[in-house]
Parts: C-alpha cells; sequence; structure tokens
C-alpha cells in the first residue's frame, strides 16, 4: 500500500509503539493498516471412496488437478467459504463433516484450510474456472499434475487415514 485507505495520504512503514514489526502507518489520521496471510478454504469431496477434483481453467497451474477451494470472502464462516468454493468451481453441493487438514504456507502469506466433505448427489459440472471435474479413485489420482502441495499432501492423508480407517486432524508448515 502506498496510500491511506482512510484519508489517501501518503503511508510510512514503521514499527508503531507497542509492536514488533514494521507496519503501513498514516501520519495524517494514525491508521495502522495490517497486512495478514490470507486464508485459502476448500474441501475433499468424497463419493463412495472416490475423490472430486479439478482441472483449473486458470492461472496459477492452469491445466493441473486440484481440490476445490479459493480465498474465503469477507463475511463468511470457513465452511462456508469451502461450500461456495466447492459449488463454484465444481457445480458440488456437499455437506461437510469436519475440519481435515490445515497447512500454512508463508513464503506466500496463505493458511490452507481443507474439510472433510460428502457430495449430495452426482449433479456436478465445471465452473468458470474449471476445464472439467472427475472422481478419482486413488490409484487414479494423477499425481504428477497436482496443482499445489498443500492439495497433494491433503489427499496423501485423506487416503493414509481412509486406510487406517479414522479420520485426524493434520496441521503441518510448507517451508
Amino acid at each position: 500500500m502506498k496510500f491511506c485507505p482512510n484519508c489517501a495520504a501518503p503511508l510510512v512503514k514503521r514499527v508503531p509503539p507497542g509492536d514488533s514489526l514494521p507496519r503501513d502507518l498514516c501520519d495524517a489520521c494514525g491508521s495502522i493498516h495490517y497486512q495478514n496471510p490470507r486464508m485459502v478454504v476448500g474441501c475433499v469431496p468424497e463419493w463412495e471412496g472416490r475423490i472430486l477434483l479439478c482441472r483449473r481453467a486458470i492461472e496459477p497451474r492452469y491445466g493441473y488437478w486440484t481440490l476445490p477451494a479459493g480465498f474465503m470472502e469477507n463475511g463468511e464462516s470457513t465452511g462456508q467459504g469451502a461450500a461456495r468454493e466447492t459449488l463454484e468451481e465444481a457445480g458440488a453441493r456437499v455437506e461437510l463433516t469436519g475440519p481435515f487438514s490445515m497447512i500454512s504456507v508463508p513464503y506466500v502469506n496463505q493458511v490452507h484450510l481443507f474439510f472433510r466433505a460428502r457430495l449430495l448427489d452426482l449433479d456436478f459440472k465445471p465452473g468458470d474456472e474449471s476445464l472439467e471435474v472427475a472422481l478419482f479413485e486413488e490409484a487414479r489420482v494423477p499425481w504428477k499434475d497436482v496443482a499445489f502441495r498443500t492439495v497433494g499432501l491433503t489427499l496423501k492423508h485423506w487416503f493414509a487415514d481412509r486406510a487406517r480407517g479414522t479420520f485426524g486432524f493434520h496441521a503441518e508448515d510448507i517451508k
């Protein structure tokens, strides 16, 4: 940011009193503008042991496969965002069954949160951001063409948990 969104004065970057990190400060109106990580929310939609994946129609990673996910919007919960993104990207209606993985990606200032989900029906279709959507058994997942490390990690955890017969919550960081 270069200008204050409150009063349009130029911003300066310095550590405000009582803080430990440099922030964008407005000397004209006294506002402190925090830049915080963005939440990416999505789900692992399952139908009879198969997972619904979307092939991306947008950058980054055009043409690669991903779980339905995207940036959380203001005014919605993480679950609402995950269900909305699944409907937008895969035309799929889901019932969320609980949080499954949370992966911090500090080098891009993001946190990715995926829920386990049950597809409510097989009436799915590509949205504007997807070239195609399809259900995959573990052996048929296009592992070499998975778009993001967070998605690959989440899928590996899901299949491993399913093989153990119990699903847990997985939290980790990508350095």
